[in-house]
Order: structure tokens, then C-alpha cells, then sequence
């Protein structure tokens, strides 16, 4: 938890400075952003033990909450809940320790995807299941994907996302070019690989389709460090498999660290279309639960576009006009 002001506050303050909106609508948008400020999304974090999941997590919100394991034994015994400001982390044991160990905590993890909220709702908005990207052995992962979480998802299997870390160690750190922390041809082939053949294996035996991404969450051992790879991508991956009206609150909780966002693979501006899914996100929510257009004389327009002006000012903000971000 952290004591800086919260976006949506900042959202409230440019919305009650608009002078084209009627009194009506801005009281009906700030309730709605009040909601937004309280809005929780749970994250169930799962993989083998020593994919990564506690170095993901701290890349990823900037904290040291989530305990990196540095010896042969597993750290988190249980699963774990790390409370941000909006973003709460499940953060589960890793599998692969024995059959009784991995058959305690697959029932954990199933009791938890099962959990519902206040609402009645499911209470895990997201599963982000880690593989270790420097092993072929990932039959315990997929036994956990495909027997485990697969099957307790219900409907909605776009609470599923899968992502290859430890991209840099793929081919036992090989093609890996550390001056500009990226991988070399001969690795991205590689790795497009290893998600072709992640796909294929996990819709071979659920019949489900997934998109599999690769990243690196990097390191900090002493004086040696690496900064992560992709990060930016498998944040707006993790947004996209986010109800829409809650995606822009990781937007509290992201890593204010910039330097963590900038290596990224060059297909897309994975940044511009966060900023792009946030606006949309806040839009959404403010707009929730009323028909402004047709309950408050007809003033959808003006309050999308002034709520989209706020947003762009505040979440730009956020990061800094000079920042990759924007």
C-alpha cells in the first residue's frame, strides 16, 4: 500500500473543473469513480517452483512483498495474498515438490478459483500461470494447466493467461544480447517456437486456445543486475484478460520504476495501446451503471470527451510527459 494520491482523485478533480458539464452528470461521474477507487482485481500467480513468480511480481508493482526465493527450497509454502491498492496478488506454491505437496496445493489452487466475492461474482479476475522458459521439462506444468486450472475455470477462459518467462536463458543463455537486453534471431525463432508448441500442447489436450507470450522479469543479485524484457507486454496481456471496466487500476499499482518498461520486443507499441486500454477503462467505468446520454439531457458526448481529456491529463501524468510511455 502506498500513501500517494490516488489517480481516480485526480480524475475527480479535472471532472469538477469542467464547466460544460451540468452538476447532474459530474455527481453521477464521481460516484462512479469513487467505486472505481475501491475497485479490487485478483490475480492468481501460479507455476513450478523457480519460474519466477515472485520476480515477476516485483517487477511488475515494484515491491518487495513478494519474497524472491534464493535457495533449493520453496518459499511460499501456502498460497500468499499481497494487497496493493487495487491489484491483490494470490501468489500460489509452486508445484513440483511431490505428489502430496502438489495434490495440497492443486486443491488450494481449485478451492480459490472457485471462491466468489461479495458480489457472488468469482473472486479471481486473472490466472497467470508462469513457465520456466529455461527448462524443457514442463510436464508439471502442464499437468497443472491442463488437469488442474483448465478444468475449474468455468465459462470464462479468458481468466487464463500463460507466459514463458526467463526468456534470456531459453537456449542455456545463448543469442541473448545482453548490451541491448534482447534476444538475436536465432533465439526469437526459438521462442516463437516454444509458444507454438505451448499452444498446441495445452488445445491437444483441453481443446482450449491460448496465447501464450515470452518475457524476461530480469534480476538484481548484488552488483549484478538485468532489467526485464517484454515487461510492457505482458502487462497489457494481463489487461486484456481483465474485465474492461477494471483494467485502468493497475494503473495505481504498476512499477513507477520507467526503466522497467522500456526493453520490449518491436512488434507493437505495447505502451501507446496501454495508455490507450486505460482511457478506455476509465471511460467505461465512469460511465457504468447510468445511461448518462439518455438520463442526463442528452450529455454522453461532452461527459465521454471530458472524461477522456481528464484521463489523458491524470494518467499521463502518472509516468511523466518525458517518459516511453506516451
Amino acid at each position: 500500500m502506498t500513501n500517494e494520491k490516488h489517480f481516480t482523485d485526480e480524475l475527480a478533480d479535472e471532472i469538477q473543473r469542467d464547466s460544460n458539464l451540468s452538476d447532474d452528470t459530474k455527481t453521477q461521474v464521481l460516484l462512479n469513480l469513487q467505486k472505481l477507487k475501491k475497485t479490487k482485481v485478483n490475480i492468481l500467480v501460479t507455476g513450478a517452483t523457480g519460474c519466477g513468480k515472485s520476480s515477476t511480481i516485483n517487477a511488475l508493482f515494484g515491491s518487495e512483498k513478494a519474497k524472491v526465493g534464493q535457495g533449493v527450497n520453496p518459499e511460499t509454502m501456502d498460497i500468499q495474498k499481497f494487497e496493493y491498492n487495487n491489484i491483490i496478488l494470490w501468489d500460489s506454491p509452486g508445484l513440483g515438490d511431490g505428489k502430496e505437496a502438489d495434490r495440497r496445493h492443486s486443491k488450494n489452487i481449485i478451492d480459490k478459483l472457485y471462491e466468489k466475492d461479495n458480489n457472488d461474482d468469482m473472486l479471481i479476475d486473472l490466472v497467470l500461470v508462469i513457465l520456466e522458459g529455461g527448462t524443457r521439462d514442463l510436464g508439471t506444468s502442464f499437468d497443472l494447466i491442463n488437469q488442474v486450472i483448465i478444468p475449474n475455470l468455468g465459462k470464462d477462459k479468458k481468466r487464463l493467461l500463460i507466459a514463458i518467462n526467463q526468456a534470456d536463458q531459453a537456449m542455456k543463455g545463448r543469442y541473448w544480447n545482453h548490451q541491448e537486453n534482447r534476444p538475436e534471431p536465432e533465439l526469437i525463432k526459438f521462442l516463437d517456437e516454444k509458444v507454438t508448441s505451448t499452444q498446441n500442447r495445452i488445445k491437444e489436450a483441453t481443446d482450449v486456445d491460448v496465447e501464450p507470450i515470452y518475457y524476461s522479469a530480469g534480476y538484481k543479485d548484488g552488483d549484478s543486475s538485468q532489467n526485464p524484457y517484454n515487461l510492457s507486454k505482458l502487462l497489457l496481456f494481463m489487461l486484456r484478460h481483465t474485465p474492461e471496466d477494471k483494467r485502468v487500476v493497475f494503473a495505481q499499482d504498476r512499477n513507477k520504476d520507467k526503466i522497467m518498461w522500456e526493453d520490449n520486443d518491436e512488434i507493437e507499441d505495447y505502451n501507446k495501446e496501454i495508455k490507450k486500454t486505460f482511457i478506455e477503462s476509465v471511460m467505461s467505468s465512469a460511465s457504468a451503471g447510468a445511461d448518462i446520454g439518455a438520463t442526463i439531457g442528452g450529455a454522453f458526448g461532452k461527459t465521454g470527451e471530458a472524461i477522456g481529456k481528464a484521463a489523458g491529463a491524470v494518467l499521463g501524468g502518472l509516468w511523466g510527459a518525458a517518459t516511453s510511455w506516451w
